[in-house]
């Protein structure tokens, strides 16, 4: 269709081109914006200028220059800019400046990933050779030989490493890291809004124990945060490290302009509300841009995605562009390999890159003309983060965004402004998660007895304590609890998990190689892991073969199907505990403690992109007690419907709120349930429970209580908007065949909504 256009050219014909325009659903440009500039300050070391200056950095954006003035002042902060805006040297010039002046100085960086800790590492030794100092940063993580680790704890002046080698590598041995811990001026925190939900939970407790193992030796140091955008930087960033905070979030850098397209596949069936796969609708825009030459990045959600559009585009442009042109990235892929796909893509060797979300966060690869999302990432952030990797500094770029049919897709491309104008999510934690709590405290007893007063954070513990000292984990002796095991707790303690009995995953596709790929809580098992499901690891699809469930192990196979898993957990919901509440004529809502009995009885194989049911089985698993937070919404009178109506239009009502739950709460979708009873055993009342899928909670659910009026709204427009007649697999769900289903839901929707928002509307 093209034939050798420019960037420009292809702008102009998908406005234009009917088959393109029909399908566009919203055309948002943003204009380009120059950068503010400022002196370096005076204090900067000749060397460290000199190096900056032969990589054509001679001034320093706004913001760079704000983060260098507060941590040589010593004080914490918060950086909160784009991607490509040059967040690093927030970090590595105060660092560097500070080694410059005293050789003693140390600092620790923390970053989610390894492959990301290797990227900022290469920055940061360019930086060092350039200035032709001998300053020693090094890598500590899993891969890191037996001979190297002794030189990184004793003469690392940097030391890069990942939030999981930290809580179960460095801190309980703090002995061996003297000269760090004696020395420790600063820690950076890079990627701040991964740490949320119980990843971010546990992090801010590592924290804690980090904190106390510096204030031992004697150090206090410095925190530096850097984040994509989120809406609460400064308090999550204050959250994680328990410190206060100073925000920088003006940006100093260029940009050029960016167009951001929302693209809607054609309906293929009205009924149901069926589109055209987006994945082939990816496969014909990349194609198209790839032919002429346009660097194109196309993010998947997993990798089986991945893999079907890299063959795919592969296929098509092969004789054109040359089969190494086209590079899938995601995890599983070998460092070098990684290596050489981000040099290929910032030397303009390679055209196209199709990655899972790895390239999401801030690797090096450059800044490609065009990025394609098969579906809507999730988050709001997480797509500005993708988004971002399209647009050099002072040239155009293209974002288009190709929607699937699931309920979140098709209310983002429903809702531009949405998109456009709300502020990014929250990113939620809870340091003070019981279960997480005192797993910690296990940990921080091990590395450092505790006494009488001592605070973990700004907490009172000793009651804590007590109870340790009654399960035989702690020993009293004077005024001091010591641990009192031989072996170490942090080796036995997953910062992915908020559960201390987990299911561990062993892969068996390699008889030779049978290996423990992961872990899961035993609750989330019982829906995720059961016999014949469908479990992704890393993007990679296997299938469960056996669940041990006494033993605790899960046996898996890779797999590649069409089809994801999903299964049917039956649910008694019991509320503990009330520690909010709102009522109205018709409408209680409430927050608080519930427990959860619950029993995996079937599952369903669902088929990707259509969603259609295409085999169901049994699942056979004793039933599981979770206790967590919950927000809840009760009906006080539903004399206007019959019980069996009753019952659809409660489980289409918990559908439509499950899709748009995420948007508000910044989380997975599978970080929270929605649970409809007919009859809540607390009152007696149809009620739908929204709760953490995590013991003791995160969090989650409060803040669904406080937003409860605004999903709803947006909920039921999601529903109402949604072009089917009876309801389909994106609105109220794939399971409802009645002509009344979709407008008893609505109706639903309308009684809460007038009872939530004080119209006090009656049934009729």
């Amino acid at each position: 269709m093209f034939q050798k256009r420019t960037l420009q050219e292809t702008i102009n014909l998908l406005q234009s081109d009917p088959q393109f325009k029909k399908q566009i659903v919203y055309w948002h440009t943003i204009g380009e914006k120059k950068a503010i500039n400022v002196d370096m300050p005076e204090t900067i070391h000749p060397k460290i200028k000199e190096a900056l200056n032969k990589k054509g950095i001679q001034q320093l954006y706004s913001h760079q220059r704000e983060a260098f003035d507060l941590a040589m002042r010593g004080e914490n902060f918060t950086a909160v800019t784009p991607t490509a805006s040059g967040k690093t040297l927030c970090y590595n010039l105060p660092v560097l400046q500070s080694i410059m002046d005293d050789p003693t100085t140390r600092a620790l960086y923390i970053f989610p990933t390894k492959a990301l800790a290797q990227d900022q590492k290469s920055e940061l030794n360019e930086i060092i050779q350039e200035a032709s100092v001998g300053i020693n940063s090094y890598t500590y993580d899993g891969d890191t030989s037996a001979n190297i680790r002794q030189k990184v704890r004793k003469a690392g002046q940097i030391v890069i490493t990942n939030p999981d080698m930290l809580h179960s590598a460095i801190l309980p041995h703090h002995t061996k890291w003297v000269s760090l811990f004696e020395n420790l001026q600063y820690v950076v925190i890079d990627e701040l809004h991964i740490y949320r939900g119980v990843f971010g939970s546990h992090v801010s407790n590592v924290i804690r124990r980090l904190k106390r193992i510096c204030s031992f030796y004697g150090s206090d140091p410095i925190f530096i945060c850097t984040s994509a955008t989120i809406a609460n930087p400064k308090e999550l960033a204050e959250s994680l490290t328990n410190s206060s905070m100073r925000l920088i979030d003006r940006n100093g850098a260029p940009s050029g302009k960016k167009h951001f397209v929302f693209y809607n596949p054609p309906i293929v069936n009205k009924p149901l509300n069926i589109r055209r796969s987006a994945t082939l609708e990816v496969r014909n825009i990349a194609g198209e841009l790839l032919k002429n030459k346009i660097q194109t990045i196309v993010f998947a959600r997993s990798r089986v995605r991945v893999e079907i559009i890299l063959t795919y585009l592969q296929e098509l442009v092969n004789k054109q562009l040359g089969p190494k042109s086209i590079r899938g990235y995601r995890g599983g892929y070998l460092p070098t390999q990684r290596r050489e796909i981000e040099k290929g893509l910032r030397n303009g060797e390679i055209y196209g890159v199709v990655s899972t979300n790895a390239l999401e966060l801030g690797v090096d690869i450059g800044q490609l003309q065009v990025c394609i999302m098969t579906g809507y990432p999730g988050t709001i952030a997480s797509a500005w983060q993708q988004a971002g990797r399209a647009g050099r500094r002072h040239g155009e770029s293209l974002v288009i965004m190709v929607a699937s049919s699931n309920p979140l897709d098709q209310y983002i491309v429903d809702h531009p402004q949405y998109f456009f104008e709300q502020t990014p999510e929250t990113a939620r934690i809870n340091s003070d998660n019981l279960i997480i709590l005192i797993d910690h405290l296990k940990c921080a007893a091990y590395e450092l007895p505790f006494k009488e007063g001592d605070r973990f954070g700004s907490l009172e513990i000793e009651d804590i304590l007590e109870f340790l000292v009654e399960e035989t984990i702690l020993h009293k002796n004077g005024e001091k609890w010591y641990w009192m095991n031989d072996s170490f707790p942090a080796h036995n303690i997953s910062l992915r998990s908020a559960s201390q009995e987990n299911v561990i995953i062993i892969d068996q596709s390699d008889v030779a190689n049978v290996k423990v790929i992961g872990e899961m809580d035993r609750f989330s098992a019982m829906t995720l892991l059961h016999d014949e499901a469908i479990y992704l690891h890393q993007g990679v699809q296997f299938q469960v073969e056996k669940l041990d469930w006494d033993e605790k192990k899960a046996f898996v196979r890779e797999v590649d199907v069409d089809y994801f898993t999903d299964a049917n957990l039956a649910v008694k919901l019991s509320v503990l505990e009330v520690d909010k509440e709102r009522t109205s004529f018709m409408v209680d809502i409430g927050y608080g403690d519930v427990s959860v009995i619950a029993m995996a009885t079937i599952f369903k194989k669902i088929k990707f992109d259509t969603h259609e049911n295409i085999g169901s089985g049994p699942i056979h698993l004793p039933e599981e007690e979770l206790h967590t937070n919950s927000a809840w919404v009760s009906l006080k009178n539903n004399d206007f419907i019959s019980q069996d109506r009753l019952e659809q239009a409660l489980i289409g009502l918990s559908h439509g709120l499950k899709g748009v739950i995420p948007l508000f709460v910044m989380c997975d979708p599978s970080d929270i349930f929605v649970v409809p009873q007919v009859k809540a055993a607390h009152n007696d009342q149809p009620t739908i429970f929204i709760y953490d899928r995590y013991p003791g909670g995160i969090g989650l659910s409060e803040k669904v209580y406080e937003q409860m009026v605004e999903i709803f709204i947006e909920s039921k427009s999601m529903v109402s908007k949604c072009p089917c007649d009876n309801g389909c697999p994106s609105c109220i769900g794939s399971d409802h065949s009645s002509a009344n289903s979709k407008r008893d839901t609505l109706k639903l929707f309308n009684i809460f909504l007038s009872q939530l928002e004080g119209r006090g509307e009656t049934c009729q």
